[in-house]
């Protein structure tokens, strides 16, 4: 269990969701990548690239002060991280599962939030826009890809995921082998 708590650090130091577009005027891609605490471009330039394109179409810039999930998330993350550790160190499989449950529930409040976030940006839209097309909304996908008008954007788990279903995993596996101790 204290693997799996420790397997949570990366998540400070990488991203654990990437979202890619691709279009004509962009053939290289563009793209951004969510952090626990940040909102990235792939490259330099590639926010900045998105938010001149957002305008266009009347969506909101995407700024990191915009998001009051990203002051939040690195505490949460550290709750879990140190309530693994204690699990660990005091034995008690019921900690395990009080910290699988809140995992799962991080998650749900996550993707939640996220598609929230997504439904904002893509249907909130600037009237006086220089780009309109009746009917039509930007939101991007949840999970998957998707086209927006000459773009396809691609929103997908990325590194820090990883490290966060690798622990959800250990800790499942470390619940899993103390019920058939007994």
């Amino acid at each position: 269990m204290a693997l799996a708590s420790l397997l949570l650090i990366p998540l400070y130091f990488m991203p654990f969701w990437t979202i890619d577009m691709n279009a004509p005027q962009y053939p290289e891609g563009i793209g951004m990548h969510i952090h626990i605490n940040d909102v990235t471009g792939h490259n330099k330039h590639d926010l900045k690239s998105i938010n001149q394109l957002n305008h266009y179409i009347g969506m909101s810039e995407i700024h990191k002060e915009d998001f009051p999930e990203f002051k939040i998330m690195p505490w949460v993350f550290a709750g879990m991280f140190i309530l693994g550790l204690v699990a660990a160190a005091t034995g008690s499989v019921k900690l395990v599962i009080t910290w699988l449950v809140l995992m799962v529930l991080i998650g749900i409040v996550g993707f939640v939030d996220f598609y929230m976030w997504g439904y904002d940006y893509g249907h909130n839209l600037n009237p006086d826009a220089a780009i309109k097309v009746p009917g039509m909304s930007y939101q991007p996908p949840l999970f998957g890809c998707k086209q927006l008008l000459n773009i396809n954007a691609c929103s997908w788990p990325t590194t820090g995921s990883i490290f966060i279903g690798l622990s959800f995993l250990m800790a499942g596996w470390v619940t899993w082998t103390e019920k058939f101790k007994k």
